[in-house]
């Protein structure tokens, strides 16, 4: 028993004729392959159908996994109210689930649900499956805010409470690619929907998962995607699983792209550990990146891995660089793991004796006093990527096109508020990005008059 088989369906609702009323057939592609898979799911009887969907309750740095014996919905909000669904929780499969997250240090739980209610990212895919097969219990399960990393272990775990319980249980992943492929759909056109949709739709064509991580948030965010997390947690809960796939379809006419493919398991296959071959192959590009690291970064991570260790700080050692010692300026220290910004705390202007106090400084805040952000733990060091900053000396402008997003840093100021910005930052294409996200980080209104400042920094990897 355990997971036998898993989905990527998207969740378009006008594919239900009650609110498509004919728009539908424009999509008969994804209609066709949507009834494939129930079909599919109807002959394997699985006793659980383990569903993911975007569009349920999500946190930033919690997974919610659906509480009760049971949801209903309708497709109301889209004009359909007289099409209901209802559906009974495995709450065996819920609650195992819930002790392997607990156990593993993942942050999921049955906490925290806002609207009781089924989602149409979970009621469109039931409402194809329950045509063929009723005698199910649903496991329902949102996204979060997390790494990509994350979303893969949930689907390990997945896997995990499928196997001990012996349920033949199958997986849907439910997302719409990107938003952004016509210019009259509901993103608009950006290069990379189109980009993204030949990516992903390649990817899951071949079961090739590991490559799902390789997918930056930048460029997810800029394709305006819907599933990619919900085809990571599948991903996660085929791990170590020879699969025969399947891509049925793929349409995107309405500038929203839909893409079906089919997972069926084989048996096992070590060679398909992805989550532990890319962290392997992260981990040795970070010791790569460590050993090229300059005196700056070299002392904002011994500062960070003496304070997160010990909870002191680092005395300043004796032997840095001059202009370390003996220059003063603004410093940030910024630091990511798995590509994803986890703290950055900096001074505009020098308020330390020396630059080398400024990186000590400002690294103890980055990683234990970012508010955004939990104190950085000791199993998280070696994961760290760090950048450090050094600020120029600040010069009033009069206009933006004084500006240029990637050679200078912004500072914007409204009275007592005060927002800065770091120059080529990724995801920050445009001056008036730059602009806007400055005014944000300082309570500033975007019609609000503000005085302009531009710097220039000197980064060190």
């Amino acid at each position: 028993m355990g997971t036998i088989s898993a989905y990527m369906v998207p969740h378009p609702p006008l594919i239900v004729p009650e609110i498509g009323r004919g728009e539908e057939k424009k999509i008969r592609n994804t209609i066709d392959a949507y009834d494939e898979v129930a079909g599919r799911i109807g002959r394997l009887k699985p006793d659980t159908i383990v569903l993911i969907s975007p569009h349920q309750t999500m946190y930033a740095d919690y997974f919610h996994i659906s509480p009760g014996a049971g949801a209903a919905g309708d497709f109301g909000p889209f004009g359909a109210g007289q099409v209901r669904l209802e559906a009974a929780y495995d709450t065996e499969f819920v609650s195992l689930l819930c002790q392997y997250a607990f156990g593993e240090k993942l942050s999921a739980g049955t906490a925290g649900e806002k609207d009781r209610r089924l989602d149409h990212g979970t009621m469109v895919p039931l409402y194809f499956v329950n045509r063929y097969w009723t005698g199910y219990r649903l496991v329902r399960i949102g996204l979060s805010g997390l790494p990509l990393t994350e979303h893969y272990r949930l689907g390990q775990y997945i896997q995990s409470a499928a196997d001990a319980l012996e349920r033949k249980t199958v997986l849907i992943g439910s997302g719409d690619l990107s938003h952004r492929l016509k210019a009259d759909g509901p993103y608009g056109y950006q290069k990379e929907g189109p980009e993204y949709d030949r990516r992903i739709m390649d990817v899951m064509e071949r079961g090739a998962f590991g490559e799902l991580l390789e997918f930056s948030e930048d460029f997810c965010e800029k394709a305006a995607e819907c599933g990619h997390r919900s085809f990571v947690i599948m991903a996660g809960a085929l791990d170590g699983q020879k699969i025969k796939s399947e891509r049925l379809s793929y349409e995107g006419p309405f500038g929203v792209g839909y893409g079906i493919c089919t997972y069926e398991v084989c048996g096992p296959d070590a060679g398909r550990r992805f989550l532990k071959a890319y962290q392997e192959r992260s981990l040795a590009r970070l010791h790569r990146q460590r050993e090229q690291e300059d005196a700056f970064v070299r002392l904002a991570r011994e500062t960070i891995e003496q304070y997160v260790r010990s909870k002191e700080v680092l005395r300043c050692p004796g032997t840095l660089p001059e202009e370390m010692r003996k220059r003063r300026a603004g410093v940030f220290v910024s630091l990511k793991k798995d590509g994803r910004l986890r703290g950055c705390i900096g001074t505009i202007q020098a308020v330390q004796a020396s630059l080398a106090e400024e990186i000590i400084y400002n690294a103890v805040s980055a990683c234990s006093k970012d508010p955004r952000f939990e104190p950085v733990s000791q199993e998280e060091l070696e994961h760290l990527t760090i950048h450090v900053d050094v600020l120029g000396d600040t010069e009033r402008i009069d206009s933006p096109e004084e500006l240029d997003v990637k050679r200078y840093g912004v500072i914007v100021t409204s009275g007592y508020r005060r927002g800065l910005l770091l120059p080529n930052l990724e995801g920050v294409d445009t001056v008036e990005e730059q602009i806007a996200i400055a005014r944000q980080k300082a309570g500033i209104g975007g019609t609000e008059e503000v005085e302009l400042e531009r710097f220039e920094v000197v980064r060190h990897f």
